[in-house]
């Protein structure tokens, strides 16, 4: 097709011709950068945890009056609630992933002094729980019975340590690269390092998603916590949660006088809840791109609907000259193609700008390439989709009406 007319008609309709470019080049530059952030949203909803999130009960308690002895306290609601019917296994932890609190700790390959320390989250764990959280262990072993140490007993002593330690894939590969963990030493505290005995495959640090050494590596520690600033983690039998959450919670509270227990939860409401605000950003650039989309489309539409009125004679003559249905439909659709591709380039410029802004101001990773295209051949269909309607009213004018109008 000549393109000559059409370059001639459009440049005797500047204005609106230039709104259209500059509409599908800011529609292009948003709607890229959004997708992007759309799924960097989704792909860290769905990150794994490591955890058998859907098997898992969370319970606090705290106690009105003092407590002499909390750990035996500890021991005997733990053996209360492994006796429920349906719990196959229960532990204690210091803090568990989708929660606000984080308890973190510096690891080194050397002792105090001699090196920076690399900061990860700490998990201190009692008894059973490996088996509880369901982890996957990928080298060693678990910890051994004489390794667990009480809580209490180490508040005194700034120096005490433990001597076996267990770490996530991630520290492992940070710490030693290419080479087996298990068996190393490391310092986390103590004058004397503590012997690396297992790696687990995945473990998140209670506020993930971010990419800080904090939230990317983590450390297990045999240290038994009381009631008192532990977390109850109960695993149940599928389907047996709800029930098992409710005897659970009465049978604490009756293991002791003025108890209660101040929160109760399933592990997969944690994590629905760590990630409401997400899901709700996520929705909103959606619908933002989805109101950006119909925009254009309606504004092609528009200004197609309008061209066509206006050219209502041309098609007349264009028609008594001999041109088809099917040569006056590609004319308005090589018209639509010239500016939408024009506004494309400078769609995928801005894009590609306003993500170095979002970079350089923002700390987020830069746009990926292949999104630039995914949001032009989106945008192009749309465009193409758009005229469709008012080209083909245009193709179908009667050369004799056309001329007489």
């Amino acid at each position: 097709m000549d393109l000559m007319p059409i370059l001639a008609t459009l440049k005797r309709h500047k204005t609106a011709a230039g709104l259209i470019v500059l509409q599908v080049a800011l529609t292009c530059a948003i709607v890229c950068n959004a997708l992007f952030l759309i799924f960097q949203r989704v792909e860290r909803m769905e990150a794994p945890s490591g955890i058998v999130e859907d098997e898992l009960l969370t319970l606090q308690v705290s106690t009105l009056t003092r407590v002499e002895n909390p750990d035996a306290v500890t021991r005997l609601d733990l053996q209360m609630l492994r006796a429920l019917p349906g719990v196959k296994s229960v532990s204690l932890v210091n803090q568990i992933p989708f929660k606000d609190n984080f308890w973190a700790t510096g690891v080194r390959l050397k002792p105090d002094g001699q090196e920076d320390g690399i900061g990860v989250a700490n998990y201190m764990v009692s008894e059973g729980w490996l088996q509880t959280l369901g982890l996957k262990l990928l080298e060693g072993r678990d910890f051994a019975n004489e390794e667990y140490r009480n809580q209490s007993e180490m508040e005194n002593d700034a120096k005490a340590g433990v001597s076996a330690v267990l770490i996530n894939k991630a520290l492992a590969e940070k710490l030693f690269p290419g080479k087996p963990a298990v068996g190393q030493a490391l310092y986390t505290g103590g004058d004397e390092p503590a012997r690396i005995v297992g790696v687990v495959e995945r473990l998140v640090s209670p506020q993930p998603g971010g990419n800080s050494s904090n939230q990317l590596h983590t450390l297990i520690q045999p240290i038994r916590m009381s009631f008192r600033g532990g977390v109850f983690l109960v695993r149940v039998a599928p389907g047996e949660r709800e029930a098992v959450l409710s005897k659970a919670a009465a049978g604490l509270e009756k293991m002791q006088a003025r108890r209660v227990v101040r929160e109760k939860s399933l592990f997969t409401d944690l994590r629905e809840t760590y990630y409401r605000q997400d899901r709700n950003m996520a929705w909103l650039m959606g619908a933002v791109c989805i109101a950006l989309l119909l925009v254009t489309a309606f504004g092609i539409v528009g200004l197609a609907s309008f061209w066509v009125q206006q050219r209502t004679r041309m098609i007349g003559t264009r028609r008594a000259l001999g041109a088809t249905r099917g040569q006056i439909l590609r004319y308005f659709q090589a018209e639509n193609f010239l500016l939408t591709s024009l506004g494309l380039l400078l769609g995928m410029a801005a894009a590609y700008g306003i993500s170095v802004l979002l970079m350089k101001n923002y700390e987020l990773p830069r746009l990926p390439l292949f999104y630039l295209p995914v949001g032009a051949v989106t945008l192009f269909l749309l465009g193409q989709l758009a005229v469709l309607s008012p080209a083909r009213r245009a193709a179908a004018l009667p050369p004799v009406a056309a001329l007489r109008s």
